[in-house]
């Protein structure tokens, strides 16, 4: 699922259940979710960039959402590369699809599934975690996603996150930015914590003030046990 991305560092509140709502903006107001957060377009790029997809990639672009972010990876994979996206919104999934066979990406697919439960048919070379942070936060859906990673893949997650607690202003502002893409703001002061423990090398930088990040790291050959 794709959530809004630059946000701000605060509280942990509660941890997200899967059985909550999904928010309307990936439901009932899909179809103004692009424009909703095209400001955010240069967040997204940033993220992607960090990737640094290359020809021939194999890449998974978790909680892709209408798809914002396929034309920079495809573009970077070239022919004989492929982009997977996954997410568990229909609404948002029937538009990332209409993108795709609107601009006729044949190297471009879309899975329909909730990241802990979907079925992934590749293994691939990276992936993309670009403003999801409930995915973020679930320890089962980072197991099947990584699962299908090669040993040494190129992990990048990026999007919103709390600043200093003492800009008490700021993040109540970043609140009311994100609320409307985010079941729970659990962890939003450092969204990367759970993934951290799956990834080597891991290195994270903020941007805009501290209300957005963006964590680079590689996956390691054996997935750590769940607790």
């Amino acid at each position: 699922m794709k959530l809004a991305p630059t946000s701000p560092r605060g509280a942990v509140l509660r941890a997200p259940s899967s059985s909550e709502a999904t928010p309307a903006a990936y439901g009932a107001s899909a179809d103004r979710y692009d424009s909703r957060t095209g400001v955010f377009q240069s967040s997204r790029d940033r993220i992607v960039n960090a990737l640094d997809p290359r020809p021939g990639d194999v890449v998974l672009d978790v909680g892709c959402g209408t798809g914002l972010c396929f034309e920079g990876l495809r573009r970077a994979v070239g022919p004989t590369g492929s982009v997977v996206g996954i997410d568990e919104s229909p609404d948002m999934v029937r538009l990332a699809r209409g993108r795709v066979a609107t601009r006729r990406w044949d190297n471009v697919s879309v899975l329909n599934a909730s990241v802990g439960q979907a079925e992934i048919p590749v293994v691939a070379d990276k992936i993309l975690f670009c403003a999801v942070h409930d995915v973020l936060q679930s320890v089962e859906g980072l197991r099947n996603v990584l699962a299908h990673v090669r040993p040494g893949g190129k992990v990048v997650a990026g999007g919103g996150k709390f600043t200093s607690p003492w800009l008490l202003a700021m993040n109540l502002q970043v609140t009311t930015l994100h609320k409307p893409y985010v079941r729970s703001f659990a962890g939003f002061a450092r969204p990367w914590a759970v993934l951290a423990p799956f990834l080597d090398e891991l290195k994270v930088s903020e941007f805009a003030l501290g209300t957005g990040f963006c964590a680079v790291g590689r996956t390691r050959a054996r997935i750590p046990k769940q607790r």
